[in-house]
């Protein structure tokens, strides 16, 4: 009789894996993405400087500020992250992950963190820049806390999937720049003055309700349990979008 199969080595856990991931991508974002990130905080910050012009203050100037520094979020984690994921499945990228022994949820979320976390001081820089230009309170800027983190999901969610589900590498560029170019369009732009179908889009689109609960935190007092609402609705899209793309990803890396 032969010898027993040696018995195989236990699954690795989901968090562990998750943090190794974070950590790598993290690491390659760093030098990769610095220059982006800052054409990303350029790009905002000289939007804001634009629309100073034309905007006194009010409702509009909380409008821009709020806009512009969620559009840094969506410029790196949508945009970035679609044409990371599509260049992953072109250049046969994937299946070097699939040889890793980590869960596949742990490959999107690790990207989909390292990517989110990377648009913090870009964000952070821009509301405090707009605050200060409009002359905004500084006082509740605290809920960006709250805010980088959901919207980044919402939106990393939903780049990694684009990136994972477009048939070309080309098709997941052009997708996550659209987008991009949606939420600047949509959550720069003052609700109040878009027609009403165009105002229904904007109310689809993710960035939209870190937006508004950016935009509500300027007031002298916040309704806090709409910020509250308008936040879970960046949490609930992120679950699904992050579950869309791990989905994604387990269909692509076994093809």
């Amino acid at each position: 009789m032969g010898a027993p199969p040696a018995p195989l080595a236990p699954r690795a856990r989901l968090f562990p894996s998750l943090a190794a991931v974070y950590r790598a991508q993290l690491s390659r974002a760093r030098v990769a993405r610095i220059p982006l990130l800052f054409v990303a905080t350029f790009q905002s910050v000289g939007i804001m400087v634009l629309m100073r012009g034309v905007v006194d203050g009010g409702s509009e100037a909380r409008a821009v500020v709020a806009g512009s520094s969620v559009l840094v979020v969506a410029f790196v984690a949508l945009n970035l992250l679609a044409q990371y994921f599509g260049q992953l499945r072109a250049g046969g990228g994937l299946d070097h992950y699939a040889t890793l022994p980590v869960p596949p949820a742990a490959v999107v979320l690790g990207a989909a963190g390292a990517y989110a976390s990377f648009t913090v001081p870009g964000t952070i820089v821009t509301a405090v820049a707009g605050s200060v230009l409009f002359g905004l309170p500084l006082t509740h800027l605290w809920v960006l806390v709250a805010v980088i983190p959901l919207s980044g999901a919402a939106l990393s969610g939903l780049g990694a999937a684009l990136g994972l589900l477009a048939p070309r590498q080309e098709l997941a560029t052009l997708l996550g720049q659209l987008g991009m170019s949606a939420a600047l369009l949509l959550g720069v732009l003052p609700a109040d003055r878009l027609p009403a179908p165009v105002g229904w889009a904007r109310d689809l689109l993710p960035s939209t309700y870190g937006v508004e609960a950016l935009s509500r935190s300027f007031d002298a007092h916040p309704d806090w349990t709409v910020v509250a609402l308008d936040l879970a609705v960046c949490a609930v899209v992120g679950v699904l979008s992050l579950a869309v793309a791990t989905w994604a990803y387990r269909r692509a890396a076994v093809r």
